[in-house]
């Protein structure tokens, strides 16, 4: 009997046991730490570069007020930009030239127009801290071909002073290549109808030359022209007072070794002209503001130039 209640106990006890969940020892060393669940791309996701460094522009120069009055504005002068098959004085090699150039842009000189040079004599107007006026003579087609290009590498505009008789002829600039100029800012005035000495005409003469070339080139170009360049720097009396009759507004001498311009001269401004011995160190001596010597060669003796009248074909 005993024996009897003994096993009834052992099946009750078991039958508790069994009723409940289980337990599943564990041990830490059977636990692995997933690795972060890595999803592919989306379609529309972006990616963010990283920011990229952007200099800063140099600071632009502060355009100072020039005039009324005295203003001091150098004014260069140039006939060919070409090797001379003579060593002539009007040729200065398109190698010289872009020296010339650089030196320029690298002394922070900045072209202007001659309008704005009348207007700062007149009236006094803001100019750039270091302005320049540059000028070619004759209308040489290398103006076109070789100081063109070579003046727009630094951004510089010049003015160009045509012979009328001579557009279109051979080794000159047409019509197309002037209008080129002109329309990337570069000014046209007139240098006379045959490039004669004014002096040496008559009062009918000199009329034709100064008042019909400028009505002749606005009339083939379609452009305004507003000053006038005298063919050998070559004046009197009567050739100014028809340059002045004629409507322009300033005329061009053919000399001055100054940059000074004024009311007083501004019928005969002063021009230096740069002839074909002149290199970049002894170009400087033209020009009222300096700049690094750096840029200078350092072994090209200055040279003594004497003022000269000998005219130019």
């Amino acid at each position: 009997m005993k024996k009897i209640l003994l096993l009834t106990l052992g099946i009750i006890l078991l039958l508790t046991a069994c009723g409940k969940n289980p337990v599943t020892p564990t041990s830490s060393a059977s636990i692995e730490t997933a690795l972060p669940t890595t999803e592919p791309a989306s379609a529309t996701s972006t990616f963010t570069p990283a920011p990229t460094f952007t200099s800063s522009p140099m600071p632009t120069a502060t355009w100072v007020v020039q005039g009324p009055g005295d203003v001091t504005i150098p004014i260069l002068l140039y006939h060919r930009i070409d090797i001379s098959p003579i060593n002539s004085r009007y040729y200065v090699t398109p190698e010289k030239f872009a020296e010339q150039m650089q030196l320029l842009h690298n002394w922070e000189y900045t072209t202007i127009t001659t309008k704005q040079l009348i207007q700062a004599i007149e009236q006094g107007i803001q100019l750039p801290p270091r302005p320049i006026l540059i000028t070619f003579d004759d209308g040489h087609v290398d103006n076109y071909t070789a100081a063109f290009p070579i003046m727009k590498k630094y951004g510089f505009t010049g003015v160009l002073y045509l012979v009328y008789n001579y557009i279109g002829a051979d080794q000159y600039m047409n019509k197309d290549q002037t209008l080129e100029m002109y329309n990337a800012g570069w000014e046209v005035g007139s240098h006379s109808l045959n490039h004669f000495d004014l002096t040496k005409l008559n009062l009918d003469q000199q009329h034709k030359e100064i008042i019909e070339s400028r009505r002749l080139l606005e009339a083939l170009l379609g452009i305004p022209i507003e000053t006038f360049a005298y063919p050998f720097g070559t004046k009197n009396p009567a050739v100014l007072d028809y340059a002045k009759f004629a409507g322009y507004t300033a005329a061009m001498g053919a000399s001055g070794y100054t940059p000074a311009q004024g009311a007083w001269n501004l019928f005969y401004l002063q021009r230096v002209e740069i002839k074909g011995n002149e290199d970049a160190k002894s170009f400087t001596r033209f020009l009222p503001w300096q700049g690094n010597p750096m840029f200078l060669p350092t072994d090209t003796p200055l040279p003594t130039i004497t003022p000269s009248r000998t005219p130019h074909p």
